[in-house]
């Protein structure tokens, strides 16, 4: 079986491939990745997670020529398609590159999945298509307007796949709507390294932890939430990739939309809490004002995956806290 993963030297697509090696043993995974947001460094390390069977192509997969050479020299059974600019704030400045990038790679790919008869698509959606909707999130729910350029990258792109679904039976696909992934492999090896000022949460707080930023700025405390700031579903990274190879291993014809998520909400200040308290590390924070277009409460409803893909988040909060300290402490900033 031979599987391309797009973005996969990424936070998310780096632990799927985990997953996937897991799952099928015997699988030729190529990554393709032009290195964005991600270093060659991940890849050496998935190496001696992985072993064998592993190859690397940097390339962008908005190059169409660039797609159309891998899907002529391998014949994929599966693509996992995770490879996208993600920044929320970047998207507000920026979103004609946003718009380029999200939406050209993902056409290229279903172009190139027609021609060459790869039958299964799995894409890394996002809880942003739901906007400004109330939680828990249903896949069943209508989709708001989204907030942001980022998030109506997504949800085109969940248009595109569902229209081509539509018209062509033999393409199946996965669409997969995640919540606020946190933590790392439990190696210690690889985990979330973004380039330069991190723009999740959890990076934040571990360079915090480590001395390279000296403050959190914590984004307003006057939500309707148990604590003021908001509320997320986090989930630890390791099972989100397990969620993907669920999809896979379970993708049925037609269009599959799943939440992936633990269902559970955790606040701000509960997540810098409970960091503290299973690493032994303190972590100084101010309050600043909230952030244009926030909501004060996210999370997910995950019956769907769980009755579906057999699915469900195993690892609590105190895990993605250690898991990803683990991994901070021992990464060396370049």
């Amino acid at each position: 079986m031979n599987i391309l993963i797009t973005g996969g030297n990424g936070f998310i697509g780096s632990h799927t491939i985990i997953s996937l090696r897991e799952h099928y043993p015997h699988a030729r995974l190529v990554i393709a990745d032009n290195l964005t947001n991600s270093t060659l460094e991940t890849f050496t390390n998935l190496k001696k997670l992985v072993k064998e069977g592993i190859e690397f192509y940097n390339i962008n997969i908005c190059n169409e020529e660039e797609v159309a050479t891998l899907f002529i020299n391998y014949s994929f059974n599966a693509v996992i398609h995770f490879a996208g600019l993600k920044a929320v704030g970047e998207s507000v400045e920026k979103p004609l590159k946003y718009y380029r990038n999200n939406l050209i790679s993902t056409l290229n790919l279903v172009k190139y999945c027609l021609i060459y008869d790869v039958g299964k698509f799995v894409f890394s959606s996002s809880a942003t298509v739901y906007g400004n909707g109330e939680s828990p999130f249903i896949e069943s729910h209508s989709l708001l307007p989204t907030s942001n350029p980022y998030g109506e990258t997504k949800a085109i792109c969940e248009r595109i796949l569902i229209d081509v679904a539509n018209t062509n039976p033999e393409f199946c696909v996965s669409i997969l709507r995640y919540f606020n992934p946190i933590g790392a492999h439990e190696s210690g090896l690889i985990g979330e390294a973004p380039n330069g000022i991190p723009n999740n949460l959890m990076p934040y707080i571990t360079k915090v932890a480590k001395g390279e930023l000296e403050t959190l700025h914590v984004f307003g405390n006057g939500y309707p939430t148990i604590d003021g700031t908001g509320v997320r579903d986090y989930i630890h990274i390791m099972d989100l990739a397990d969620g993907h190879v669920a999809a896979l291993v379970n993708l049925k014809p037609g269009v599959n939309i799943y939440n992936l998520g633990t269902g559970n909400g955790t606040s701000v200040l509960q997540l810098i809490d409970t960091f503290e308290k299973v690493n032994g590390v303190k972590i100084p924070y101010k309050i600043v004002n909230p952030r244009s277009g926030d909501l004060a409460t996210i999370y997910a409803d995950a019956r769907k995956a769980e009755r579906e893909l057999n699915w469900n988040a195993k690892r609590s909060i105190e895990d993605m806290c250690r898991d990803a300290w683990n991994f901070a402490k021992n990464t060396v900033t370049i």
